[in-house]
């Protein structure tokens, strides 16, 4: 039997990690060049832009994770 999944897909297992993962994406926004909107509204940008944002949050974030494993602190 298949599992129906409703709504978004993308769930926070750590709810109060939205902060640091919105900072984040506003440092990477920056250190790429794509002017971060006022509004955090991001539909008006290419899906270029957007996917370079998410791509380099994810591979950060793995990067992260594997010096975690390695027992080295975090930045």
């Amino acid at each position: 039997m298949a599992v129906q999944q409703s709504g978004r897909s993308n769930n926070l297992v750590v709810p109060q990690a939205t902060a640091a993962l919105q900072q984040m994406k506003m440092e990477i926004a920056n250190e790429l060049g794509i002017p971060v909107p006022q509004d955090g509204y991001y539909g008006n940008y290419t899906t270029r832009d957007t996917g370079s944002i998410g791509g380099y949050m994810t591979k950060r974030l793995v990067q992260m994770a594997e010096q975690q494993l390695q027992g080295r602190s975090v930045r």
